[in-house]
């Protein structure tokens, strides 16, 4: 994953910033102080730049997901490279990130076959950011990224270049949303070249799902929402084709 013998960056003194804590389960996430511990070997900080508002947040909050509270909540981020710890070698201070709570080993039985999406032994910090007075936090999906600065793994930051300060939150969504959805398609509905396709809901994860869905090559991918409005077709797509309106429900086809 980009790890060797590279110099450790040198920093005595632990950081405290805001971050958006679920203290106990169904309470209201609250603005706390967070501590952010120097990176370790393979662990970078980094500036967190914006994070989106994902469902899996609420989730986390109501204790869906699990019950290790308090929890560090936000994962869907773009965040600039601030420090790096020893054998980091795959980016450097300053550089512009996705934060990926999907960081794949790369040497397990399903890495090694080629099905990332299965891998066994996905990267974390090793080292837990805190409260002030001591509480070990848990982030949600590894990441933890309502705060203002976040501690992750190497491996789950992706260098991004020429990616412009307006384009920060949507280049953000590539770290889950998009990636979750394109691979429902392509990995979990192994949508093949020449099918037909549909996609219920059509929000930002069902516009991802098309997305895919294309990707893989179908013929038809018909999106199907209870909002009229929800979907914004690509200026290459086929016009929309309502269908008999059923229970409020219309349908409209993209040809690839």
């Amino acid at each position: 994953m980009g790890f060797s013998g590279s110099p450790l960056k040198e920093n005595t003194v632990p950081q405290t910033v805001n971050a958006i804590v679920a203290l106990t389960k169904n309470a209201p996430a609250t603005v706390e102080k967070i501590v952010i511990p120097d990176p370790g070997p393979g662990e970078v900080v980094v500036d967190v730049l914006t994070c989106g508002v994902c469902q899996t947040d609420q989730h986390f909050q109501q204790g869906e997901v699990g019950d290790n509270f308090p929890y560090l909540l936000g994962h869907e981020a773009t965040a600039r490279v601030s420090e790096i710890g020893e054998g980091v070698t795959n980016m450097s201070v300053g550089d512009k990130v996705i934060l990926n709570w999907r960081a794949v080993c790369g040497e397990c039985r399903a890495c090694r076959k080629g099905q990332l999406q299965y891998c066994f032994d996905t990267h974390n910090a090793s080292q837990r950011m805190t409260l002030e007075d001591g509480t070990e936090l848990e982030a949600a999906l590894g990441i933890g990224a309502f705060a203002e600065k976040t501690l992750v793994a190497a491996g789950q930051c992706t260098v991004v270049d020429d990616v412009d300060e307006a384009s920060n939150a949507a280049v953000g969504l590539l770290g889950c949303g998009v990636m979750v959805s394109i691979g429902a398609a392509m990995n979990t509905g192994e949508v093949k070249r020449g099918e037909s396709v549909a996609v219920i809901g059509v929000g930002g994860v069902g516009t991802a799902a098309v997305a895919g869905a294309k990707l893989a090559g179908a013929t038809k991918i018909i999106a199907v929402d209870l909002d009229p409005g929800s979907w914004r077709p690509p200026a290459d797509s086929a016009p929309p084709t309502p269908s008999t309106p059923g229970r409020q429900t219309r349908s409209k086809a993209s040809a690839s």
